[in-house]
């Protein structure tokens, strides 16, 4: 079943409950496991409960990701994981099949691209499309510059303002297209969280319908958000990027908080009675 679905998409009524979970500040931080983790993703597979890690990191392969877990102790299969750079790809894909596109970006995103048909090119382009860089230079932007100005539709795998790090905070995607956009005064069109785009095919090529979606993640304005918006079941943990006194600002609430993913029973959340997580 292809990541990109229309919403005439009908599911039967046993679908099984499922869940989105974002990664960094969830599962871990940094390269540190986050206790209780490995657990959770253990009794998921262990109940056959359909789950994507989602993550709006477009820098990496479906296979590096499986990589990074396999070292940080959870074995799981690429079929897993869930890329913004795949919803990109797989958006592009379907709005203009083997179109071609200027990217800034890095091998997640140009495998997707690949994969789905398109080409990469240096002039000319159907597509201007953005995601993380480590190795941005001026050059590459004001060319981006142009050639939206020259007729290139603009699009972000995601619009997360910082990106971070071991160390820290870097310049996200939101920020390199945030300059684009001022200096073009043309909006991008954005793919990943808290996109419907992104999350709701997540949600149908999992086989699941709204009310059995949970979206497990650690920020307001992308994981949470999207989750409200199309009627998930949100639980925010308190373990990443939010804290409790943030909540005060967003108009918005999860359906749950908790301090961790340690705290949460898969069996539990998916009503799976009898069953021991």
């Amino acid at each position: 079943m292809p990541a990109y679905a229309p919403d005439s998409v009908m599911l039967p009524s046993s679908a099984p409950h499922g869940f989105l979970i974002d990664m960094d500040g969830v599962i871990y931080r940094g390269n540190q496991l986050i206790p209780g983790a490995e657990r959770f993703i253990s009794d998921l597979l262990r109940l056959e409960l359909p789950f994507f890690f989602l993550t709006n990191n477009s820098q990496r392969t479906r296979r590096d990701v499986v990589t990074k877990l396999s070292r940080l102790g959870i074995t799981v299969a690429e079929s897993h994981i869930y890329t913004c750079a795949m919803a990109t790809a797989r958006f592009l894909a379907h709005q203009k099949p083997n179109g071609t596109a200027f990217v800034i970006g890095e091998g997640g995103l140009l495998n997707a691209l690949h994969e789905n048909g398109y080409s990469v090119v240096d002039h000319d382009p159907d597509y201007v499309v953005i995601g993380e860089g480590r190795a941005v230079t001026y050059e590459m932007m004001e060319r981006a510059i142009r050639m939206v100005l020259g007729g290139a539709k603009l699009i972000a795998t995601n619009l997360d303002p910082p990106c971070p790090t071991q160390d820290g905070l870097r310049p996200g995607c939101g920020a390199l297209v945030a300059m684009i956009e001022t200096a073009t005064g043309r909006k991008a069109f954005s793919v990943g969280k808290p996109s419907a785009v992104m999350m709701r095919a997540a949600r149908k090529e999992l086989g699941l319908d709204a009310i059995r979606t949970t979206m497990i993640g650690d920020t307001m304005d992308t994981d949470i958000l999207g989750a409200v918006q199309l009627g998930y079941r949100a639980i925010l943990v308190l373990s990443g990027g939010t804290s409790r006194e943030d909540l005060a600002a967003f108009a918005y609430r999860p359906d749950m908080i908790v301090n961790s993913i340690s705290d949460l029973s898969a069996a539990e959340l998916a009503g799976l009675n009898g069953h021991s997580a």
